[in-house]
């Protein structure tokens, strides 16, 4: 019997943070580490050009020896932490790291973007709707994994 391998659609939010107070952190180690082992949904970037981009500079990570480290250790998420945390140049004072959250949680998608959100998710446009783009990501991706898992 062939098993097909299945793809997991990240359900990670952006606004969560690990031991070390990085939100999206958790995130971006979830789709590299699917990513790596073939398993991430299609569609998702494992290190795309938002929120990755925006942990990676604003904790002053070199990309490359980030994703590296992530493809050929497969650490944990406290694993990762711990790495990160022993980078040369690295930016983990509270100053950054507050930063960088109000970075996230201050991001807005464009209004196509919310609009194509909402309305795939059945949320009529109005004044009450989420308006920032970790709610929105939210939305989306709980609609993806219904879409993949649940709906039959």
């Amino acid at each position: 019997m062939i098993w097909a391998m299945s793809k997991i659609v990240p359900t990670v939010s952006s606004s969560v943070a690990g031991p070390l107070g990085v939100k999206h952190l958790p995130r971006f180690w979830q789709k590299v580490s699917l990513e790596n082992a073939g398993k991430l949904a299609d569609g998702y970037p494992g290190c795309g050009a938002g929120y990755d981009h925006m942990v990676l500079d604003g904790l002053g990570l070199d990309k490359t020896a980030t994703l590296d480290y992530i493809k050929q250790a497969k650490p944990t998420y406290p694993q990762l932490e711990a790495w990160i945390s022993q980078q040369s140049g690295v930016k983990l004072n509270q100053g950054a790291i507050t930063s960088l959250n109000a970075a996230i949680d201050g991001y807005i998608h464009d209004d196509a973007t919310r609009q194509s959100i909402l309305s795939a998710s059945g949320i009529a446009e109005g004044p009450n709707g989420p308006f920032d783009a970790v709610s929105l990501n939210n939305l989306d991706d709980w609609l993806e994994f219904y879409q993949a898992e649940l709906k039959y």
